[in-house]
């Protein structure tokens, strides 16, 4: 599985909605992946459940603000 990158706040601003939508997905999938190891046992790191959590987060807010 691939690393999850923080995306920082100006990595946001320079990325279009529909960028930012393929984004939320492709994290919103990895997280389903890591919680589905989680759930069967496997070893998981919990930093990176964490931070993938707190990717979507971010970008779900930039995206609310930007229909404002």
């Amino acid at each position: 599985m691939r690393k999850v990158a923080i995306i920082r706040k100006s990595e946001l601003k320079k990325m279009s909605a529909e960028e930012l939508e393929k984004k939320l997905a492709e994290l919103r999938m990895e997280l389903l992946k890591l919680n589905a190891q989680r759930a069967v046992g496997a070893s998981v790191n919990p930093g990176r459940l964490r931070e993938t959590k707190k990717t979507i987060a971010r970008i779900l807010t930039y995206l609310n603000l930007n229909r404002r």
